[in-house]
């Protein structure tokens, strides 16, 4: 199966579920495509069980063939988070920057800790004798919010502007911190005796520090390019020449491209489209870039609906993904109720009544959380994972993802 066929089928499927869900599910796209992949798989896993295994060796196949991590982290991500932050305004996450900074960088490492830390003890119970420092992956690969998943979801949930900032802003920085964390715990894992403390230092500005330095330089070169023609689709081709070839130079600079694209996505969104673009630029640069994000969020998440035909389902498996499902929403309570109460003493930013509830059930998980997890050495700790990562992300769009805006409703937020 050649590229052009793989992404035709993949192109038709996405399609074809999201005609369905619009004429019959009437979900959310992204989720309902996701709900409506998970089945098609579902289906196609019991046909092969029952002998009629044409269905089930195509839907493999497929999958076979496309590696999620490199589709996601190398291809897909950089688009969807440049389309995410281009309508993000920078005036609202300046006036919160404490909040998100504490979030995306404290609140991610201490729920690496706590879910680590219960995960190990969990296992340990379901007699799965998992070493800490797998655990403290786990923690890390699941803890950031996915931005594609709370972006694309908070379109229809409802919520206040100044809760939807927090939401969207936390979840845009916060993966790039916990993949520098991911990082540095596996290279502690494969190699711990050549990951000292400079080194995960080194490690840190290099990913952090330097991906925002990165994509400040990335963003002002592409206001410039803007602001010298007026011609919406050389600018339009300009920010996607900025986003591919910035992401992946990004990346054989060793700097975090996601960071680096984020903040050139804030830079061009905001002061370029202020400056430097005319009334036409900014019409069709939002519509091309809302309907790419709108064509890669549908195909992502059938790809994710999709991903359950290549795990490894053990019934000890299964109950420590459904057990983890509590522990990580406990996590995410610890890890965002902390920094808030810490900055409800010492700032005089007003933070409603019910902030840390929203934020711990709208901090939903996604494909990131997937991709990293296929990142993890081949083993029984790759494996466990997988399933426990796939059950709490579908959870997290599917449950989470419907339910926030009616949350947010109850609660008044």
């Amino acid at each position: 199966m050649d590229m052009v066929t793989l992404v035709s089928i993949l192109l038709t499927l996405s399609a074809a579920f999201a005609y369905l869900n619009f004429r019959f599910v009437g979900l959310p796209t992204t989720i309902g495509v996701m709900f409506i992949s998970l089945i098609f798989s579902m289906a196609a896993l019991v046909l092969g069980k029952l002998g009629l295994v044409n269905a089930y060796t195509f839907a493999e196949n497929l999958l076979s063939r496309i590696d999620f991590n490199e589709t996601l982290m190398d291809g897909m991500l950089s688009f969807l988070l440049f389309a995410g932050a281009l309508h993000v305004s920078t005036k609202d996450l300046v006036k919160i920057k404490w909040t998100i900074a504490s979030l995306a960088t404290f609140g991610v490492i201490i729920s690496t800790f706590v879910v680590g830390s219960l995960t190990y003890f969990l296992l340990g119970f379901l007699g799965m004798e998992i070493s800490y420092i797998y655990c403290l992956l786990f923690g890390a690969l699941i803890s950031p919010t996915d931005p594609i998943a709370v972006m694309s979801t908070l379109k229809s949930a409802g919520i206040s502007k100044s809760l939807e900032t927090k939401i969207a802003g936390e979840s845009l920085f916060n993966d790039g911190v916990g993949v520098v964390v991911f990082v540095v715990l596996l290279g502690i894992a494969n190699q711990p005796e050549q990951m000292s403390a400079s080194h995960v230092l080194e490690i840190f500005v290099l990913e952090a520090i330097g991906g925002i330095i990165y994509g400040l330089l990335l963003g002002g070169i592409g206001i410039y390019l803007l602001k010298s023609v007026d011609n919406y689709q050389l600018e339009i081709l300009i920010t996607l020449a900025l986003v591919m070839g910035g992401y992946t130079l990004a990346l054989d600079l060793h700097t975090s491209g996601p960071i680096a694209v984020v903040v050139a996505g804030l830079m061009i969104g905001n002061h370029g489209r202020d400056h430097a673009m005319s009334e036409t630029t900014r019409l069709r640069l939002d519509n091309f870039w809302e309907l790419l994000d709108e064509i890669l969020n549908v195909v992502l998440f059938v790809l994710i609906g999709m991903e359950v035909l290549i795990l490894q389902f053990e019934g000890k498996y299964l109950i420590a993904g459904l057990l983890a499902i509590p522990l990580v929403l406990f996590s995410r309570l610890i890890s965002v109720g902390t920094p808030i109460s810490i900055l409800r003493r010492v700032t005089t930013w007003p933070y409603s009544d019910h902030v840390v509830k929203i934020l711990v059930w709208g901090g939903l998980r996604g494909g990131i959380s997937v991709a990293l997890a296929l990142t993890l050495p081949a083993g029984p700790e790759r494996n466990i994972f997988l399933v426990m990562t796939y059950i709490i992300v579908t959870f997290s769009i599917v449950v989470q993802g419907l339910t926030i805006g009616k949350v947010a409703k109850k609660l008044g937020a």
